[in-house]
C-alpha cells in the first residue's frame, strides 16, 4: 500500500507536535492543523486517508467536524480524542461515523496501534472497492463479447436468453444451438460458456465445414510426431486444447459422415488417441453445437448419424431469424448506431424515423449480421451525426434473392409468390426440404414455417 496521509487537527500546539514527529519518523505523511478552517483547507488540496481529531476545538467542536467531514470526504477514517470521558460524546462520535477514539491524556504507543488498525481497515476497504471495479468491468466484457446478438425485449429473446441462463449451470449437458445464418449462435454458446463453471477455462470454436476429412483426426485428436507425412512436430488436437473447457462445433451438420462415429466414441467414453499413439488420453469437455440444418431430417437421409444427433441434442436452443422479432430491431439498431459511434469517434445523434419504418418491412436474410453491417455502413456515411434511410442500400419491396437461375428470372415481388418459389425449388430438389431450402437461401426452420403458413 501506498505511503498513507495523516491529518492531526488539534488546537494544543505540543500534542500536535508530538503526534507529527511520532509518524512523520513511522513513515507517514503528516499534515497539522491548529483549527477547523486550517484543517478544512488542507482536505481540499491533499488526499487526506485518516484525521486525527480533537473534540474541544475553535470554532466548531470535533463532532462537527467529523460530520463534516463523513459528508464531503466519506472516504476519510476518523480517530476522535476527547479531554473528558462523557460516554454521550463518544457514543454520539462513533454513531457519526469515528473509527476510534482515545481520553487525553493517551499514551502514544495507543494512537499508534489505532492508527494500524485504521491502515489495514483502510487497505480491506480498498481490495474490495478493487475487487467491485473488477468485477463490474468483467460484467461490461461479458456484456461486451455476448450481448449483442441477444438484445432484445421481444418474448422469443427473453426466452433463448432464460434458456441459456438455465443450462449454463449443468457443464456437462451437450447443447444444440439451431438457427439461420447471423442469428448469434456462437455468441449464444459463449455466453453458456461465460456463465457455466467452466467460466475460467478454454472456449474453443471450431468451424466443421472448414475441416478436410482428411485432415479430421489429426485435428481433433492431434498427432505424434511423424505419424505421417508431414508430420513434422507433436500436436494437439482440438479435444486436448479444450480440455476442461468447451469446444464450440459450428456447422455441426457438415460433418463428413464417415467421422462421426470416431467422435461419438470421444463423447461417449471421453478419450482420445493421437494419430501415432497407443496412449490414451482423458478429456473433459462440454460440447455445444450449432447448425442451420435441419440435423433430424438429415438423420432420415442418412447424412447424419441419429445416436450422434441424440448425444448432441441433449439440449437445444432455437435462435429465431430477426424478421420473427421486429420489436427488437429498434434496439439492435440503436445499440449498433452507439457501438460504431465509439469505435469510429463519430457521435451520431440522430436517427431519421422513416429508417425504423424501412427496417420494420425488410426481410433481414441475413439476420442480425445484416443489419449490424448495414448500420456500419450507415455511421461511416454520416457526416452530421445523423444517420439518414439514404445509407442503408435496401429495397424495402425486396425480401430474400434466390439463386436459382429459372426464380430469378421472374419480375413480380418474391413476397407474394413465394408459394410459387416454393413449389419450384420442391419440385427442383425432388421435394428434400434440405435442398429446397438451401436452393431458396433460407434456412430449413424458415422454409418449414412458409410450408405451414401455405398449407404445403
Amino acid at each position: 500500500m501506498s505511503l498513507l496521509n495523516i491529518l492531526i487537527l488539534d488546537d494544543e500546539e505540543g500534542i500536535r507536535q508530538e503526534l507529527e514527529d511520532f509518524f512523520t519518523i513511522s513513515d507517514y505523511s503528516v499534515k497539522t492543523a491548529a483549527k477547523p478552517s486550517e484543517a478544512f483547507q488542507i482536505l481540499q488540496k491533499t488526499e487526506i486517508d485518516i484525521a486525527i481529531v480533537d473534540i474541544q476545538l475553535p470554532e466548531m467542536n470535533g463532532l462537527q467536524v467529523l460530520e463534516r467531514i463523513k459528508l464531503n470526504y466519506p472516504e476519510i477514517e476518523v480517530i476522535m480524542i476527547t479531554g473528558h470521558g462523557d460516554m454521550n460524546v463518544v457514543i454520539q462520535a462513533l454513531r457519526a461515523g469515528a473509527f476510534d477514539y482515545f481520553k487525553k491524556p493517551f499514551r502514544i504507543m495507543e494512537i499508534k496501534n489505532s492508527v494500524e488498525k485504521t491502515k489495514k481497515f483502510i487497505e480491506l476497504n480498498r481490495k474490495l472497492a478493487f475487487a467491485k471495479q473488477t468485477s463490474s468491468y468483467l460484467s461490461q466484457e461479458l456484456n461486451a463479447q455476448i450481448g449483442t446478438s441477444l438484445i432484445g425485449k421481444s418474448k422469443q429473446i427473453r426466452n433463448v436468453i432464460d434458456l441459456i441462463n438455465k443450462v449454463a449451470k449443468f457443464d456437462t449437458t451437450s447443447v444444440l444451438i439451431t438457427g439461420e445464418s447471423g442469428t448469434g449462435k456462437e455468441l449464444v454458446a459463449r455466453s453458456i460458456h461465460l456463465l457455466s463453471d467452466r467460466k475460467n477455462t478454454y472456449f474453443y470454436p471450431v468451424n466443421c465445414s472448414a475441416v478436410p476429412e482428411n485432415l479430421f483426426e489429426s485435428e481433433f485428436f492431434g498427432h505424434k510426431k511423424g505419424s505421417f507425412t508431414g508430420a513434422t512436430e507433436n500436436k494437439q488436437g482440438w479435444f486436448e486444447i479444450a480440455h476442461q473447457g468447451t469446444l464450440f462445433l459450428d456447422e455441426i451438420g457438415d460433418m463428413p459422415l464417415t467421422q462421426q462415429i470416431k467422435f461419438l466414441r470421444v463423447l461417449e467414453d471421453k478419450k482420445i488417441r493421437k494419430i501415432g499413439s497407443h496412449q490414451e488420453i482423458n478429456v473433459d469437455v462440454r460440447i455445444v453445437s450449432a447448425t442451420n440444418k435441419n440435423l433430424e431430417e438429415l438423420t432420415g437421409n442418412s447424412q447424419f448419424r441419429i445416436d450422434l444427433y441424440h448425444r448432441l441434442n441433449m439440449f437445444s436452443i432455437h435462435i429465431p431469424p430477426l424478421r420473427e422479432r421486429k420489436e427488437d430491431i429498434p434496439i439492435l439498431l440503436e445499440y449498433f448506431a452507439k457501438e460504431f459511434s465509439v469505435k469510429m469517434r463519430k457521435p451520431i445523434h440522430n436517427i431519421e424515423e422513416d429508417i425504423y419504418a424501412v427496417l420494420n418491412e425488410y426481410e433481414f436474410s441475413g439476420n442480425v449480421r445484416e443489419l449490424k453491417n448495414l448500420v456500419e455502413r450507415a455511421v461511416i456515411l454520416s457526416e452530421d451525426g445523423v444517420l439518414r434511410l439514404k445509407y442503408f442500400p435496401i429495397d424495402k419491396k425486396k425480401s430474400i434473392e434466390i439463386p436459382i437461375a429459372e426464380i430469378s428470372k421472374i419480375s413480380f415481388d418474391l413476397e407474394e409468390n413465394e408459394k410459387s418459389l416454393i413449389n419450384k425449388a420442391l419440385f427442383k430438389s425432388d421435394y428434400n426440404k434440405t435442398k429446397a431450402a438451401e436452393l431458396l437461401n433460407i434456412s430449413w426452420y424458415a422454409l418449414n414455417r412458409k410450408m405451414k403458413k401455405f398449407g404445403m
